[in-house]
């Protein structure tokens, strides 16, 4: 199977090593707007071969666009007007209704798989592609009743290809639930590490003071701000809710602790505890069913 890959940092890379390791594909095509992320990506083994997008799409079995969600729509349309019936398009973006109700009348639809793993680092770009990023993690696939047969079994292999478990949803669920679990992370991540800098202005001794837990809490921090800023637009009102979610338990926290109130500040820590065994039971799980 001959791949393209339409964006070649940190998750299409990481996709790429792991089909090629698998056996999945027979060459893997990159294209990029980034002509050092061609080289490099080149240059570590990641891709086979760099074509103009045109170029790729003529001689493509599936088309993998793994770009920041703000661009994403376009060059969906683009890739979805030059493919043949025989070519399978899928994005790998972290919101997924807006993307899906872009292509909705395209005569061409049924060719194309909205899916999302969830799997990723702080770091970016194709020298942070890692070849087991996706082992036992889950890929989300949205909307597979708007997919042929042959697309969404084509897209389900490359997925179980990657060693991953597969859940499924609509569009609309994907990017409120992704709110709560990833975005209002990064979020957090993002202010937490605002407010510690503003903080070592004027006091510089405090990062002297940071331990693991600060720079497990503060990794996220460490993301780029050109993939997540659409996100967080694309995303905004899910976010919002969330926000308003996370800001009340704050203000609760706060709460208790300025009057003093201990005993509820353990009651809501032994309620969060509660968190470890619902994310053990997710990591022995198996949620591959269709919804």
């Amino acid at each position: 199977m001959i791949i393209t890959i339409i964006g070649v940092g940190l998750i299409g890379g990481s996709i790429a090593l792991a089909l090629k390791d698998n056996n999945f594909s027979t060459k893997i095509i990159g294209v990029d707007q980034s002509a050092e992320n061609i080289s490099k990506a080149l240059e570590l083994g990641i891709i086979d071969q760099s074509l103009e997008l045109k170029e790729a799409i003529k001689i493509s079995d599936l088309i993998i666009i793994s770009i920041p969600v703000n661009v994403t729509t376009n060059v969906l349309h683009q890739v979805m007007d030059n493919i043949s019936y025989n070519t399978v398009v899928t994005d790998v973006g972290s919101t997924k209704r807006e993307i899906c109700h872009s292509i909705i009348e395209h005569p061409k639809r049924k060719n194309f798989v909205a899916s999302h793993p969830i799997a990723g680092t702080e770091h970016s770009g194709p020298q942070a592609a890692l070849r087991d990023l996706f082992i036992n993690k889950f890929g989300i696939i949205c909307d597979q009743e708007k997919s042929s047969d042959f697309a969404l079994k084509t897209v389900e292999n490359m997925y179980r290809a990657l060693q991953m478990k597969l859940v499924y949803m609509d569009s609309a669920s994907h990017d409120l639930h992704i709110a709560y679990v990833s975005h209002l992370s990064h979020i957090s991540s993002f202010a937490l590490g605002v407010t510690v800098l503003e903080k070592e202005k004027d006091e510089s001794t405090i990062f002297n003071l940071a331990g693991s837990g600060f720079e497990s809490t503060v990794r996220l921090a460490k993301s780029s701000p050109e993939m997540w800023s659409p996100i967080f637009e694309q995303n905004s009102e899910n976010i919002s809710e969330a926000l308003s979610q996370y800001i009340k338990q704050l203000e609760n926290f706060k709460s208790y602790i300025d009057n003093k109130e201990f005993s509820k500040c353990f009651q809501v820590m032994t309620e969060a505890n509660e968190i470890r065994r619902v994310l053990d039971g997710i990591s022995k799980g198996v949620l591959e069913k269709r919804s």
